[in-house]
């Protein structure tokens, strides 16, 4: 295949007008084009340059990047914003790193995103898991509750930081708000992962009160966003949050430097700023138009057999607060599994963002139109029509493992390692996360001792063709040693 293969797969896929039910939430160029920046789009190869007279310096801004980070601490209401061009992964490890001496204690939900877990490694810090609720009727991770929280501090006093996602994957969110009582009044930083909610300001602003509030708004120290997954700038760009004194500015601003490129996109650089100017000028309009078509596609959706929606605002689930732009379907009473719904949906033109067990995660962003949830509502319906010709599913594997359902015994991270064959893992201290990707939640992490339930599941996920980060091409994992 020629050295174009990767420009010759997406130019291919952009011209079969597919459906975007996954990130970014631009969703191709209309939105863009709509608001008048059409022209940026025809001169990006023009437009990318590097830190020229005039074009500031994202490690000491003064010009034109300071007043794009200034505009986003206005509208989140912060005390400073920072551009992120190497991802939400990169604020969160920054935000770590500032607020954790080296050695020390984090207490982390424990379906915290890999990005928090290489924070670990790079900083030498020791994990304390807080465990999310399980909703074990799809078995998928809840909310982390204050009262997790508070245990965890009050056997940990000497843990420096709290970080948790929220929302996590699936739209479901903690309260904040309680959780930042528990850190604050214990004198230690709230760090949230709020990479699946940079849009949850903008709908408050726009007045939808039963959408959740933000980190920001409920009193979170640090919040990072990923600007790209939900709203209108490119993939791999966010903005980190800073919203107290709890953490030196100073001190967060080395960290950011030490982890982001040298040689920042401009591109990355100006589409946030493109995102900042939609937020500011036509904020309302966009936060109305995405919830009107939320709410007609789960007003349709009702009506169509076989289909339930975890968190529909029709049939609030009793105990979850729920981010709807995030439409978790499951059709698995008629017979139709996350995975083989995908393939469904795929056939019809219309891509979403996660299968787990019997549910499909479409994820919505502000780049998507009435028509296209007009065209998933359509091919749900004629699924949901044809069904009964649907193969039946093989026999479903268990769609959360163990580690998120019980504790497992937690030793230090190793420092000392070995790789050995997964399945001669069992008993042993795992020194390198495993991590299905997506969602990029680790099964298993370092410190965590390996049980025959994980590996069992593991090898499920590899045998069914899923992702599986941590395990080479030799199926080994990264051990702690063994002292002979």
């Amino acid at each position: 295949m020629s050295t174009l293969s990767i420009i010759s797969f997406l130019t291919e896929h952009a011209d079969k007008k597919t459906v975007s039910f996954h990130m970014p939430g631009h969703k191709g160029s209309a939105v863009y084009r709509r608001f008048g920046y059409g022209d940026f789009l025809k001169k990006m190869m023009d437009c990318d340059i590097t830190e020229i007279p005039g074009a500031d310096n994202l490690f000491q801004t003064e010009g034109i990047l300071k007043a794009a980070q200034e505009k986003y601490a206005r509208l989140y209401g912060v005390q400073r914003s920072y551009l992120l061009i190497n991802g939400t992964s990169c604020g969160v490890i920054a935000a770590v790193m500032a607020s954790v001496p080296k050695g020390k204690k984090l207490i982390m939900a424990r379906n915290s995103h890999k990005a928090i877990f290489n924070a670990l490694v790079l900083a030498d810090i020791q994990p304390v898991y807080a465990y999310p609720e399980i909703i074990s009727e799809y078995g998928i991770s809840g909310g982390i509750t204050a009262d997790e929280i508070e245990r965890c501090l009050d056997e940990n006093p000497d843990a420096e930081a709290v970080i948790l996602p929220s929302p996590n994957y699936y739209g479901i969110c903690s309260d904040i708000r309680a959780i930042a009582e528990v850190v604050h009044k214990k004198g230690k930083t709230l760090i949230i992962d709020q990479a699946h909610g940079a849009h949850l300001r903008f709908f408050r602003k726009a007045e939808f009160t039963d959408m959740p509030e933000s980190a920001e708004e409920q009193g979170a120290d640090i919040v990072v966003n990923s600007i790209h997954k939900t709203l209108a700038s490119f993939t791999q760009s966010a903005v980190l949050n800073l919203n107290s004194d709890r953490v030196d500015h100073y001190v967060l601003e080395d960290k950011l430097q030490m982890l982001e490129s040298t040689s920042p996109s401009y591109l990355l650089m100006g589409s946030l700023d493109i995102n900042a100017h939609l937020l500011e000028e036509h904020g309302k309009t966009l936060m109305t138009e995405w919830y009107e078509n939320l709410m007609y596609f789960y007003k349709e959706a009702d009506t169509i057999k076989g289909l339930r929606i975890i968190g529909s605002p029709l049939n609030t689930d009793a105990g979850i607060s729920m981010d709807i732009t995030k439409i978790n379907l499951d059709m698995s009473t008629a017979g139709i599994d996350g995975s083989r719904l995908e393939e469904l949906l795929m056939e019809r033109g219309i891509f979403a963002e996660l299968t787990t067990g019997p549910i499909l995660m479409c994820m919505t962003g502000i780049g998507n139109t009435l028509e296209d949830v007009k065209r998933l509502i359509e091919a749900l319906k004629d699924i949901s029509a044809c069904c009964s010709a649907v193969p039946a599913p093989s026999p479903e594997k268990s769609s959360v493992p163990a580690i998120l359902k019980e504790k497992l015994q937690l030793f230090p991270v190793p420092q000392d390692k070995e790789r050995i064959p997964l399945t001669k893992g069992a008993g042993r201290i795992c020194a390198s996360s495993i991590i299905p990707y997506p969602p990029g939640i680790p099964f298993i992490c370092p410190g965590e001792q390996l049980t025959d339930e994980v590996i069992s599941y593991i090898k499920q996920l590899r045998d069914a063709g899923e992702k599986v980060i941590g395990i080479n091409d030799r199926g080994e994992i990264t051990v702690a040693r063994q002292r002979t």
